[in-house]
């Protein structure tokens, strides 16, 4: 298994650098799959919308930094408005690129995408992978572990209080308060919600009955709009409980969660794992990477709450200049230097070997 998960530290500036001299050597991306820009730093210009999933949204700001350093005649712009949404407006034609925590659905792809060429679709690039960390805010608790069946029970509303016995028999040594549990979701149509509620649909079942989609299917708990709501709800609450991209969680408790035989913490590594031990979505177009993560291992070396966020682009775009700038803006995220850059200011895990060279190539077919 090839999971590069170890990266040296290093500042902005060697960041732009690398980005800067990947693409003034950007022949070579035709001959190694779009490896970053496909035209040279110092000729791009005009200017990219984006909207989508807040979990990228650390990550794309120090992506924009970055590539627009080395590309001054080039604005981006990354309106983190949720994974929903952002699709909405990709297919609209409102944003030239898309991220989002789910990829396209096949009812999706069966849509018209004003910003493709006619008679063409869209595709996924998986650019972003992160643990989805279950954080909590309970006075007196400094660790909790947790399995899928209580997680589903406590955010379906089935459990209300934070010393329930099903709480107690995992965390036997805790001193748990009578505090009624507020479970917090995500309010907006959001792919970290489908990535939560899939990793709870595949493991407990029996309680979250409600197929994984992005929006929260329960009339429980308290809905809150981005990952940032999740994160300033739980913070400034009491006996609360969410879930949000790991990157986001700071200095609030996080839970481990059981995996096989032991409680597990969320790591980049873990996340890792699990993406590469996980098969690619069937019946897709060649250039569609749709992945099908395998929620229910039981290798306490995985972390199986994990999203795996898109960067959605047309196949080929409407305007040849739009496609130019795409292309050169999704290789250098793909590219060593991006996910670096991702892994540094928002905790991301690495595409392994494997998968980045299956981008690359995707990459590098847009036109």
């Amino acid at each position: 298994m090839d999971i590069p998960v170890k990266f040296s530290r290093f500042g902005r500036v060697a960041v732009v650098a690398a980005v800067a001299a990947v693409a003034l050597t950007s022949c070579a991306a035709n001959e190694g799959g779009a490896t970053a820009t496909s035209a040279a730093a110092s000729d791009l210009k005009g200017s990219l919308a984006g909207s989508g999933a807040s979990s990228q949204g650390s990550a794309q700001e120090a992506w924009v930094a970055a590539f627009q350093t080395a590309n001054p005649d080039v604005t981006i712009n990354y309106s983190p408005d949720g994974s929903g949404a952002g699709r909405k407006a990709f297919i609209a034609g409102g944003v030239q690129f898309a991220g989002s925590d789910s990829a396209l659905s096949d009812e999706e792809l069966s849509s018209t995408f004003a910003a493709c060429a006619a008679d063409t679709k869209a595709i996924d690039l998986p650019v972003y992978i992160s643990p989805i960390a279950v954080i909590f805010n309970v006075e007196g608790v400094d660790e909790l572990n947790l399995d899928a069946a209580t997680i589903a029970k406590i955010f379906a509303g089935q459990i209300t209080s934070w010393d329930d016995p099903a709480i107690v028999a995992l965390n036997p040594e805790a001193k748990l308060p009578s505090t009624p549990i507020t479970a917090v979701h995500r309010s907006d149509d959001s792919g970290t919600t489908k990535n939560f509620a899939d990793y709870l649909n595949k493991n407990a079942p029996d309680v979250w009955t409600a197929e994984p989609a992005d929006t929260f299917p329960f009339q429980s708990g308290e809905g809150a709009k981005g990952t940032s709501g999740v994160v300033d709800t739980v913070k400034g609450g009491t006996g609360t409980i969410g879930y949000a991209d790991a990157s986001k969680a700071g200095d609030l408790g996080v839970a481990k969660i059981k995996v096989g035989e032991e409680f597990v913490e969320y790591s980049a590594e873990g996340a890792a794992a699990v993406v590469e031990g996980s098969p690619l979505v069937e019946g897709r177009e060649a250039n569609d990477i749709a992945i099908k993560l395998d929620r229910e291992t039981t290798d306490a070396t995985h972390y199986p709450i994990v999203l795996v966020s898109y960067l959605i682009a047309c196949q080929e775009y409407a305007d040849p200049k739009v496609a130019d700038l795409v292309k050169a803006y999704a290789g250098y995220i793909a590219s060593d230097a991006g996910q670096e850059e991702a892994a540094k200011s928002a905790g991301a895990a690495p595409l392994s070997a494997d998968l980045a060279k299956k981008v690359q190539d995707a990459i590098a077919s847009i036109k």
